[in-house]
């Protein structure tokens, strides 16, 4: 009798033991692979930004090259004008996952007659020599 108490504790503990596997398995297999890609903003032309002078180029110069602003800001009565460009990817395979985000922003700061007074661009990094597939150009 003591033995059949014995092999029947083996016997649940071996079923719980392979019912935990079984879950631990069924858990990572769901969380299985995603690729997501988004894209935020337009992309601008470095030699449209060079053509903004500070002190000569106006609201309206500046929105005809580059088109609406993404954001205006006012900061003590003067205009900012917001451009920006984020490119973002983003992959996950099983518990591994890696999400590259590129992004330039432009600030072009006007007075307030409106006359551009100070111009800030932030410049793409380029790549990371290694890149794991599907993070590459």
């Amino acid at each position: 009798m003591e033995r059949d108490s014995h092999a029947s504790r083996v016997a649940r503990h071996l079923i719980a033991s392979m019912l935990v596997v079984a879950v631990c398995w069924e858990l990572s297999a769901m969380t299985g692979c995603a690729f997501v890609r988004g894209k935020y903003g337009d992309r601008f032309d470095p030699a449209d930004v060079e053509s903004i002078k500070k002190g000569t180029s106006t609201r309206t110069d500046v929105a005809a090259r580059l088109g609406a602003p993404d954001r205006i800001i006012e900061v003590n009565g003067h205009e900012i004008f917001q451009y920006y460009d984020y490119d973002l990817k983003s992959g996950t395979v099983l518990f591994f996952s890696r999400t590259n985000i590129k992004g330039q922003d432009l600030y072009v700061f006007f007075n307030k007659e409106g006359v551009v007074d100070d111009v800030a661009f932030g410049k793409l990094k380029p790549p990371p020599e290694f890149q794991f597939w599907p993070f590459g150009d």
